[in-house]
């Protein structure tokens, strides 16, 4: 029994370190519970199981927001992803063609941009192509298939043949977890294989992420931090977001301008 209160004690301090320092370490944990690693590592094993964690090379990190559907974010922190959809816009040049990728954020990004504007706009989220076809100037296409309610797009094998053959000048990627050294990282399988694929195929990739998402993993890579060109974050994001993906070759652009 005092084996197992011991257990229940340590993993719950664990979980308390999770959130303070959104990243925990194996070795400093093993160092301030005064237990061996592998323990922890059990430990970490065990919540992540559990679903409490991320667990990563080395340690943790806290799971990603996620659990509802496209439709349903899009009615969640509307201002902050306005705010972000507004530093996103002038990174979409006149005569591009740019990959809008399913997420609540890029949503926002498509209604911001100005009427008019002459592009062309792909997709495989429908909720982003009803916005996209009410621009005058934008050729809109498409990507098809059976639609992933918790995704809201065509993530399967048809909309990814359909995507293989086009080569955007910028992708602009919707994902769950941004962290330095898990990447950029989505919920869903076929989901995260799908935005892998545009990502790679596009001669730029841009994210727009929430504080939220910051410092926070889900179960399956997309890519890797140093392969995302521009990364928008928020004005109040962590002070050493700038050093440290800068530190990976991404720009880093606060919404609101520049930090002081």
């Amino acid at each position: 029994m005092q084996t197992e209160l011991l257990l229940r004690q340590r993993q719950s301090l664990i979980q308390d370190r999770l959130r303070l320092s959104g990243r925990v370490l194996a070795v400093d944990l093993a160092h301030e519970f005064n237990v061996s690693e592998d323990t922890i590592r059990r430990d970490l094993r065990e919540l992540a199981a559990a679903g409490l964690c991320e667990r990563v090379y080395g340690g943790a990190l806290p799971i990603a927001p996620g659990g509802t559907t496209l439709s349903q974010r899009v009615g969640e922190a509307p201002e902050r992803k306005a705010a972000l959809a507004a530093a996103a816009v002038p990174f979409v040049k006149p005569g591009m063609t740019v990959f809008f990728d399913a997420s609540s954020t890029n949503l926002a990004i498509a209604q911001a941009l100005p009427a008019g504007v002459e592009l062309t706009a792909v997709t495989n989220a429908p909720l982003i192509a009803a916005v996209l076809m009410e621009n005058p100037g934008i050729d809109l296409i498409l990507i098809g298939g059976k639609i992933n309610r918790q995704v809201g797009a065509a993530v399967g094998a048809k909309a990814q043949r359909d995507v293989s053959v086009l080569r955007p000048d910028l992708c602009i990627l919707g994902v769950c977890g941004v962290d330095v050294n898990a990447g950029l990282t989505a919920f869903e399988y076929e989901d995260a294989e799908f935005k892998r694929l545009v990502a790679r195929n596009s001669t730029s990739v841009l994210a727009a992420v929430i504080n939220d998402k910051l410092g926070t993993s889900a179960p399956h890579t997309v890519i890797a931090t140093q392969e995302c060109a521009t990364l928008i974050v928020e004005h109040d994001a962590a002070g050493n977001a700038a050093d440290l993906y800068g530190s990976q070759g991404v720009d880093v652009v606060y919404a609101g301008g520049a930090r002081p």
